[in-house]
C-alpha cells in the first residue's frame, strides 16, 4: 500500500456557548482559530458571515508525505493532558480531531499507532477522517480543505 501524499490535522471544539478565551485557559494553549457564536466575520469582498456555533481550533502543520501520527502527537502535546479536564470538555462541547488525507494514487493508506489511538481514546476525542482521492487523469492531488 502506497503512503498518503499529504495530510492535515486539527483539534476542534464546538459549542453554542463556547468561550474561546476560557477554552484557551483550560487547555493552556492559544488556538490557531477561534470564533464565538454570533460573531460577525467580515470578508474582503464586503460580505459578512455570522458564526453559527462557537469554535476553538488548533491546526497542525501539514505534512508531505502524510504523518498523521506525528500531527496528532504534536496537537495533543500542545494542550492540557489532565484526563479529568478532557472528560469535562467532551461532556460540555463537541470535540474531535479532523484529519484531511490527500491521496495521489488509487490505493494509498496509513496506519494509526497504538499510542496515538490511546491518547485520543483516553481523552474521549473522536477521530474524523476526510479522504480526498487524486484525479487519476491528470495525477493531481486536491488542495487542502479549510480546517
Amino acid at each position: 500500500m502506497a503512503q498518503i501524499h499529504h495530510s492535515a490535522a486539527c483539534l476542534r471544539l464546538f459549542g453554542e456557548d463556547l468561550d474561546p478565551e476560557e477554552v484557551s485557559r483550560i487547555l493552556r494553549c492559544a488556538p490557531t482559530v477561534a470564533e464565538r457564536t454570533g460573531e460577525v466575520i467580515p470578508y474582503q469582498s464586503g460580505r459578512e458571515r455570522v458564526v453559527k456555533c462557537g469554535n476553538w481550533r488548533l491546526i497542525a502543520e501539514q505534512t508531505a508525505p502524510e504523518d498523521v501520527n506525528g500531527q496528532l502527537r504534536w496537537l495533543l502535546s500542545q494542550v492540557e493532558s489532565d484526563l479529568a479536564v478532557w472528560k469535562s470538555l467532551v461532556h460540555q462541547f463537541e470535540v474531535d480531531v479532523y484529519c484531511g488525507l490527500f491521496m495521489q494514487g488509487l490505493n494509498d493508506g496509513l496506519s494509526l499507532a497504538p499510542d496515538v489511538m490511546a491518547l485520543l481514546a483516553e481523552r474521549g476525542i473522536e477521530l474524523g477522517l476526510d479522504i480526498y482521492s487524486a484525479n487519476v487523469e491528470d495525477d493531481a492531488t486536491p488542495a487542502p480543505a479549510n480546517l
